[in-house]
């Protein structure tokens, strides 16, 4: 059984395909989770979404908290990881993660990055000591075969790789730093061009899209099946 992480991280309510101002990440992201179900129904999906409740951003009790050992944690440090330790044991239970992250000027939206924050965690997701000959830091997701989808939209055009404005994109790229840096390195992403346009363009790419996580799914979906035989 796949057990799939579903977030959401738009300020806009609803999807694209049900509401005039709807979130077109939604709908891509809830389109992967119901062709993954198509496919293996009985797949446990968790869900979370950021952009109506954000995780609170890391401040200085947080950064207190999280470097001091956890047998040394006084009661008001793992109040102010509780919420961080819950993300984290969310992303540690999926196989898939699913992310619907629209691009805000060029980058990734507060609420993910705020996410970002809280699961980048020294002790838990990824490892620390001075003390080691080259590199003190290393993944401690790693050896977890974990596999991210980034999908994503923006308003104007020509961000994809070797494209017009692909070096204004920070949007794939932070995102699949911050997870790379964790140990999860399996990372596909499809996204929605043209929403500023609001004309042919915008369909032809959200069509496009949603055919590129058809396939998507269909070869992961494929992927896991074959392991598990």
């Amino acid at each position: 059984m796949t057990r799939l992480l579903h977030l959401d991280s738009s300020a806009r309510p609803g999807s694209s395909d049900t509401a005039r101002h709807g979130s077109h990440t939604r709908r891509l992201t809830a389109r992967f989770v119901a062709r993954w179900r198509e496919r293996e129904p009985d797949a446990h999906i968790v869900y979370r979404d950021v952009g109506a409740q954000p995780p609170s951003p890391v401040d200085g009790h947080w950064v207190h908290a999280a470097f001091t050992p956890p047998a040394q944690r006084e009661p008001w440090m793992h109040e102010a990881l509780a919420q961080s330790d819950a993300l984290v044991d969310e992303l540690l239970a999926a196989d898939v993660i699913v992310a619907g992250v629209p691009m805000y000027n060029f980058g990734m939206p507060a609420q993910f990055k705020a996410y970002i924050d809280n699961i980048v965690r020294v002790g838990r997701t990824f490892g620390f000591d001075r003390s080691r000959a080259g590199e003190p830091y290393w993944p401690l997701l790693a050896e977890m075969n974990k596999r991210l989808v980034i999908l994503s939209s923006r308003g104007d055009f020509g961000y994809g790789p070797g494209q017009r404005i692909a070096h204004l994109n920070h949007v794939e790229g932070g995102v699949a730093t911050a997870f790379g840096y964790i140990g999860i390195t399996d990372v596909a992403s499809v996204a929605i061009e043209y929403d500023e346009f609001a004309d042919d363009r915008l369909h032809a790419s959200i069509v496009s899209a949603e055919a590129d996580v058809d396939a998507l799914v269909a070869r992961m979906a494929a992927s896991t099946a074959a392991k598990a035989a």
